[in-house]
């Protein structure tokens, strides 16, 4: 008679199957967050790279490059809030709590996450500078609109005066 594994053994290999299986999920899962975690630093280094272009935009007055650039940098930022709704659910794990393959692509997302935040502080200060610069050139064209305003009106108001109403002036005596 051929040899039949008995239940506790065909149990057994079944559960330590059913033990890969759930590790395999959750190795997939780790996969899953240090992709997104990659394709956030990607996105952020264009972002990064943008900035930097916008700020010079800035600085040159070139604003209908701006606004080309603003365009794709839209793109790019919808792009990144695609990947943070996709991270949301590895939001509320505890990370000491995930397992993944081995100890270095732990490390790896890791600094991965550090150059994200790093990335992004860069980000956010090129923007401020950006939109201070912006604001200042706003002003000065204000205020430049204002003076060619002022002076118009000093125009106006000069050649609006009309020619003498009661004639001519007479400037002889006869006394």
């Amino acid at each position: 008679m051929p040899d039949v594994p008995n239940r506790t053994e065909a149990t057994a290999d079944r559960d330590r199957g059913g033990d890969r299986d759930r590790a395999g999920d959750r190795h997939r899962a780790t996969d899953r967050l240090a992709e997104l975690i990659h394709g956030k630093l990607s996105v952020l280094t264009q972002l990064r790279e943008l900035a930097r272009q916008q700020l010079d935009l800035v600085d040159k007055g070139d604003m209908s490059r701006l606004l080309s650039l603003l365009a794709a940098k839209q793109a790019l930022l919808n792009e990144l809030g695609r990947v943070e709704r996709d991270l949301d659910p590895f939001r509320d794990e505890d990370p000491v709590a995930r397992e993944w393959k081995s100890a270095d692509e732990r490390q790896r997302c890791r600094q991965t996450a550090e150059q994200c935040n790093l990335l992004l502080k860069e980000i956010v200060l090129l923007e401020t500078q950006g939109e201070s610069e912006l604001t200042h050139r706003r002003d000065d064209v204000a205020a430049r609109l204002q003076g060619v305003h002022q002076a118009a009106q000093a125009h106006n108001a000069y050649t609006a005066v009309p020619a003498a109403v009661h004639g001519p002036f007479d400037v002889s005596s006869e006394s």
